[in-house]
This record gives structure tokens, C-alpha cells and sequence, in this order.
């Protein structure tokens, strides 16, 4: 039972993780094409009967309430606007769409009449990238502090564990919010946005580096390393050969933690308005018209995109319980 859950959990995030890679091709409208008279248009249904109880063997739509008999088939890989598949060709063949005039909202419509659909899509480029990259910088100080405070020991141990629990102490929203507040306001959005996302993965390495640092410990007392100290091997390459390598599986199982919570964090600043800028989407100011009430209580699919970092953190914490399971050793 728990290794079909894990194989889902694998299956689920690599599918989201196609979906952001091929955006573009995912998605049916431009993420910032707007339809005014369209906005907060509910999801579209699509019908596989008409109304007259004929079943067709092409999913359609109505191309309006009251047109019963003027259908829309659903199309695949069907020709839209222009853009670059994954960056390096320019393409305008798309998944799936109607022709126009019909309109396909597939997750209903925002108050400016963007499809939440295409904006979903294009908007996990920008909250698994911030999960990711705060993910990495995080490791990556954690792994090399933790190692060089577990190896080598005395005052270096001393100091990085003590600057470790500063961080841990340290209320992460009000660093972000000062840090935000102190930028120049002609800070393009993406330099901005990726200054939060550094200091989000900065504020992050004190738990993978105490991780680090107590296999670290354990490290450098074992036979082959003392062996390899003998022989006259230096610290850096006892620490680049024995032991870092050794902590890979901390690493990930900690890796698996982190990007959820990571995701989470952009969510939270961008709902608060301090990530990315719209009209640029991403999963955290999708979710910025709910702090409206009357979009609350009357639009109900705008909790929709609320779904994604909500599936994304629970595969992620799925593969974490598993990876901890491998790690736990098996009584005698």
C-alpha cells in the first residue's frame, strides 16, 4: 500500500512538472489575454451528450447558454498563439482548444476574464522554480557549513551551530517584509522576486546543516577515513570524498521536505503582494482576489489554484515518509 502511494506521488509531480515545463503548449489562451465581458465566468462544462440526448464521440461545448444546438468540439493539438516550446523553437500548436468564438474555461475565469486554467499552467513555472532554488541555496549552505562544523570541530562547530539557532529563532515573515520594504521601487519584479526566494533559502539552512554536521561527526571517527588521514589525504579532501557524499540521502529526504514548505512561502508573499508582479501569475497571487470578500462567498473557483501547492506538498511529504522509512534501521 505505501510503495502505490509513493509511485503515485511520484507520478502526480512529474505530471505538474511537465505541465510547467510545457506551458505554453498546456495552455489554451495567453496567461494576460483578458475578455472583460467574460470575467468570473464559472469553469466551462463540457458534455459528451446534447441536449436532445445524442451521444457524440468528441467532447463539446455550448457556445452559449441558450444556443442548444450551435456545438463546439474540443480539438487537440490545435493551432493558437505563438511561443517558444521550452524555450527553443517557436510553435503555436497547443493541447487542446475550441474554435472562436466559443470560449473554453476550463477552471472558470478571474475578475479581468484570464482563463485560470492557462494561468495555473503558466504559473507553476514561477512557484516550483522559487521551491527549487530556495530548496538548493538551502542544501547547499547547510551542506557545506554542517560538513565543515562536523569535521574539523572546536570553534568553527561552536560558531556555525550558534548562528544555526539565530536562524531558527529568527520570524522569517518580518525579515521578508523588511527586506521587501527596503528594495527601491524601480527593482524590476523578477530581480525582486528573486531576492526574496535568496533570502527564503538562506533563512533555511540551519536544519539540513545540524543534520550534516551530527553524520559528519560520526563520519570522520570511522576506520577509513583515519586510514586515508594517514596516508596523508587533507581535510578539504576527506570532507569532498568521505564525507559530503555520505550525507547525499539527508540531502534528498531533507530536499523532499523543503520544497513544499518553499512553495508554500512564495504562496504566502505572493498572496501578501510581494512576489512576482502581475500580470505575471503564479500560484500565490492567483490566490490574491480572495482577500475580497465578495469574491469569497460568490466565486467559488477561484479556490481552485489553491489545489496545486496543496497536491504538490502532500507527494512531496509522501516521498519524504518513504525516504525516512529507508533511512530507519531495521531492528534485529
Amino acid at each position: 500500500m505505501m510503495e502505490s502511494k509513493v509511485t503515485a506521488a511520484y507520478g502526480v509531480l512529474a505530471t505538474i512538472h511537465l505541465i510547467a515545463f510545457l506551458a505554453d503548449f498546456v495552455a489554451p489562451y495567453p496567461f494576460a489575454a483578458q475578455q472583460r465581458d467574460l470575467s468570473f465566468a464559472p469553469p466551462t462544462r463540457i458534455h459528451w451528450t446534447d441536449r436532445s440526448g445524442q451521444f457524440h464521440f468528441r467532447p463539446f461545448i455550448y457556445r452559449s447558454a441558450s444556443a442548444a444546438s450551435n456545438l463546439a468540439p474540443i480539438h487537440f493539438f490545435v493551432r493558437g498563439y505563438s511561443y517558444k516550446l521550452a524555450g527553443l523553437f517557436t510553435t503555436d500548436r497547443h493541447l487542446f482548444g475550441v474554435e472562436s468564438p466559443a470560449v473554453l474555461f476550463v477552471l472558470g475565469s478571474d475578475g479581468f476574464g484570464r482563463d485560470q486554467f492557462s494561468r495555473l499552467a503558466a504559473g507553476s513555472r514561477i512557484s516550483l522554480t522559487a521551491g527549487w532554488l530556495a530548496a538548493a541555496i538551502s542544501l547547499s549552505l547547510g551542506a557545506i557549513l554542517g560538513g565543515l562544523a562536523g569535521f574539523y570541530g572546536g570553534w568553527l562547530d561552536d560558531l556555525v551551530m550558534r548562528l544555526g539557532e539565530i536562524s531558527l529563532a529568527l520570524p522569517w515573515i518580518y525579515l521578508l517584509l523588511a527586506g521587501r520594504a527596503g528594495l527601491p521601487l524601480d527593482v524590476p519584479a523578477v530581480t525582486s522576486y528573486f531576492i526574496l526566494i535568496t533570502i527564503v533559502g538562506v533563512l533555511g539552512w540551519a536544519r539540513p546543516a545540524r543534520l550534516v554536521r551530527g553524520l559528519a561527526l560520526s563520519v570522520r571517527e570511522r576506520g577509513y577515513v583515519t586510514a586515508a588521514r594517514a596516508f596523508g589525504a587533507s581535510g578539504s579532501y576527506l570532507l569532498r570524498v568521505h564525507v559530503l557524499p555520505d550525507t547525499i540521502s539527508i540531502l534528498v529526504t531533507q530536499a523532499a521536505l523543503l520544497v513544499p514548505q518553499y512553495i508554500l512561502a512564495e504562496v504566502t508573499l505572493s498572496f501578501l503582494g510581494l512576489g512576482i508582479d502581475e500580470p505575471s501569475p503564479s500560484w500565490g497571487n492567483m490566490l490574491a482576489g480572495l482577500q475580497h470578500y465578495n469574491v469569497l462567498v460568490s466565486y467559488w473557483w477561484m479556490l481552485l489554484p489553491a489545489l496545486a501547492p496543496a497536491i504538490v506538498s502532500l507527494c512531496c511529504f509522501s516521498i519524504a515518509d518513504s525516504l525516512l522509512e529507508l533511512r530507519r534501521p531495521v531492528p534485529l
